[in-house]
């Protein structure tokens, strides 16, 4: 990721923020219609989720510009998920879920400049994150 992509990302989330509960709302309505086999890792109850997911949205773009600080936190929640059942071949899907949801969420502030930074910084992280918890293999595939 490139400077400019790091301003595109923190800025557009910085506008969906603002509306993190109906935003974390379109994402799991979005990831269970799409992959609902992955609804049975998810607790009945998804408010504290829905906070969670959000929080890790928020610390994930703020330390993008030094990445290094946050990916002890992105390598522990990659292993965690192992527990809960996630493989490598559900990141693309989250990831669809996250765009998708972003899209929503920025009406015509998203564009495909945006479209694109988002799409790098995703890529990397869960490109980071499979590989601490699978292996580089997987990551690779």
């Amino acid at each position: 990721m490139n400077p400019s992509q790091i301003k595109l990302v923190q800025d557009s989330f910085a506008k969906v923020a603002p509306i993190s509960e109906q935003a974390a709302l379109l994402f799991y309505g979005r990831l269970f219609e799409v992959a609902p086999s992955v609804r049975a890792m998810f607790p009945d109850d998804m408010s504290e989720q829905r906070k969670k997911l959000m929080a890790t949205l928020a610390l994930v773009v703020g330390g993008l510009s030094n990445l290094e600080a946050v990916l002890p936190a992105a390598s522990a929640l990659a292993k965690r998920h192992v527990n809960y059942g996630a493989k490598p071949e559900h990141y693309p899907v989250v990831g669809g879920a996250l765009l998708w949801t972003l899209e929503k969420g920025l009406g015509d502030a998203w564009t495909p400049e945006v479209a694109d930074a988002w799409t790098a910084a995703y890529g990397t992280l869960s490109g980071y994150m499979i590989e601490e918890a699978y292996g580089r293999a997987q990551a690779a595939e």
